[in-house]
């Protein structure tokens, strides 16, 4: 009786859309190695039964050499052989280098079944494999698809119970090599072919001087695309809906309030000159859907879109490659590239994904980072709104300053944090268009969990602030920290409000800083303690799971002391 179908093989493959395919799951698919760190379950149902289906990370080799080897090859180990099916997902396009997990996985006795997955890219690069002769090579059924386009993925899963273990001697490492040989020259035919326009894209997105001029503009143009989307859905989508059609039930409703109250102030909040301000208003049903849907939302959307685009063409293991050598400065390698993408989209995530990083020090590294110099989505859609609207200029001296905070900071960490950063190594996918349909699914699934995790808390987060501010619960903090806001950091007392607010929510504190007038420079110092200072606190839950207590702490202390030097720093340096 089968209990158990394992997903194995080499990075970046295509696990995790096979998974997704297998079993109707919604997992995010990326194109670039270490997706599946993390292992994955799901359920495949075949005629009456319903069998697990687990997602182990990639792994070369059943001799772990990494930690995700390491839960592989232990996962595989825990359950009979007998009782399991192993499903081995290859690179058509790569079939030597894969093959040597799929013939450790023969040897060692398993259920294996081969699927031999991007055989469209495979036709594309003028490879032919004859299935059928490496099915007789290999002793066990092997299935040609295309995960993306779901091509060969039903005939996958009716020939899961077909797989079978072949009783074979154990071979040495160079026989095993010699075996792989025999059967690429027997299988595998290449024909003459010119380079395409993609490859020659491929080859100069790799070689230094070049891959760094396409990162660059790269990396321009996914930031101006992201504000232009942004921008657009802001001015010609949710503005309209908010004034003309949103505000006047608002304002019905004010009135029915009396224009004033506690329930006015909670929910509508105050008047500004007669009528409501979504922006300054600060209430339950002004302020706050409007922070969230109207200048955060199309911000979000526009990101994850770019950002889904970037991960399922293959740029972003060739910006790790061309970032190397400076992450290396830094205590990481390029791989860290991929959380902080995911960290400007938000911290959590980002956090999570330091995982993929081998050594604890590089992880402690890389959170601490993000934690202090990538403002989330959210945090960049109100230093857009706020300082936008003063000069370009503000924003890209934001950019500017958190990019300085990384190099120094960074440079401190790998100087005085004890261990080393392991070599890096990563594979390389080739470029390919994103499927559409996946592409939107998998930003309306970043959508929605924004939506769940971020609506709750800002209604929480506007709702605190309203109370304190009509008990007047803020005034004794204020008094108290006056000096240090007003003395060194050249703002006035009542900011101590949004900074403090800024652990529940970064947009809601942001926003808090509209009613308080102030002039460019004091603006501009406060959008960069906001991004520096402490995150939000479901990143500082992230962080305690990720770090525990003791670096958790070391990484405060670090945020306490990186936002007091900074914003005295620019207090003195900035000409009012």
């Amino acid at each position: 009786m089968i209990k158990k179908i394992f997903l194995i093989g080499n990075p970046n493959v295509g696990k995790s859309v096979v998974f997704s395919r297998l079993t109707g799951v919604q997992v995010i698919a990326s194109n670039y190695p270490g997706t599946t760190v993390e292992v994955i379950k799901g359920y495949l149902k075949l005629g009456e039964q319903r069998l697990e289906l687990i997602d182990l990370p990639g792994a070369y080799s059943l001799q772990p050499s990494s930690k995700a080897e390491e839960a592989a090859v232990s996962l595989l180990q825990q359950y009979n052989k007998e009782e399991s099916i192993v499903i081995n997902i290859i690179d058509a396009t790569n079939l030597e280098r894969n093959l040597y997990l799929t013939l450790q996985l023969i040897e060692e006795g398993y259920r294996v079944i081969v699927c031999l997955n991007m055989c469209d890219d495979a036709g594309h690069r003028g490879i032919d494999i004859d299935v059928q002769q490496l099915e007789r090579f290999l002793g066990a059924p092997v299935v040609s698809t295309c995960a993306v386009t779901g091509h060969g993925i039903k005939l996958l899963v009716e020939r899961i119970m077909q797989a079978r273990a072949v009783l074979r001697a154990g071979v040495t490492h160079q026989e095993r090599w010699r075996k792989i040989g025999e059967i690429i020259e027997a299988v595998q035919h290449l024909q003459h072919r010119h380079h395409t326009f993609r490859e020659i894209l491929e080859d100069l997105s790799v070689r230094p001087f070049t891959a760094i001029i396409m990162a660059v503009a790269v990396i321009f143009l996914s930031f101006n695309l992201v504000r232009f989307i942004a921008e657009s859905l802001i001015n010609k989508v949710m503005d309209p809906l908010f004034i003309n059609f949103y505000r006047p039930i608002l304002d019905s409703f004010s009135l029915g309030l009396g224009e004033k109250g506690f329930m006015h102030h909670l929910l509508i909040g105050d008047l500004i000159n007669g009528g409501i301000d979504f922006k300054q208003s600060l209430g339950l049903l002004t302020t706050a859907p409007y922070v969230e849907f109207a200048m955060v939302l199309p911000y979000v959307v526009a990101f994850y879109f770019v950002l889904g685009i970037l991960e399922d063409v293959g740029f972003l293991p060739r910006l790790a490659i061309v970032l190397d050598n400076f992450f290396h400065r830094l205590g990481l390698h390029g791989f860290a590239i991929i959380p902080v993408f995911l960290g400007f989209g938000c911290n959590v995530p980002g956090i999570l994904s330091t995982r993929i990083l081998e050594s604890k020090r590089e992880r402690f590294i890389a959170s601490t980072l993000i934690s202090i110099g990538v403002p989330c989505v959210a945090l960049q859609a109100m230093i857009f709104a706020l300082l936008g609207r003063i000069s370009g200029f503000y924003i890209a001296g934001v950019y500017l300053v958190l990019l300085a905070i990384w190099l120094i900071l960074g440079a401190i960490l790998n100087r005085s944090l004890k261990g080393y950063s392991p070599e890096f190594l990563i594979e390389i996918p080739p470029y390919r268009f994103p499927p559409l349909l996946l592409l939107f699914k998998k930003l309306f699934l970043r959508i929605k969990v924004f939506l769940f995790e971020a609506v709750p808390i800002v209604l929480l987060g506007v709702l605190l602030v309203n109370i304190f501010l009509y008990f007047k619960l803020f005034d004794f903090f204020s008094a108290v920290l006056s000096p240090l806001i007003k003395g060194v950091l050249g703002l006035p007392k009542e900011a101590v409000i949004a900074l403090a607010i800024g652990f529940i929510r970064k947009d809601v504190a942001a926003g808090l800083l509209i009613p308080l007038g102030l002039n460019p420079k004091q603006l501009f110092i406060a959008c960069v303690l906001l991004a520096v200072s402490f995150p939000c606190i479901a990143t500082f839950v992230v962080l305690f799971k990720e770090l525990g207590l003791r670096d958790l702490i070391k990484a405060t202390l670090i945020m306490i002391a990186t936002g007091l030097i900074v914003g005295a720093l620019l207090n003195i340096g900035i000409v009012g």
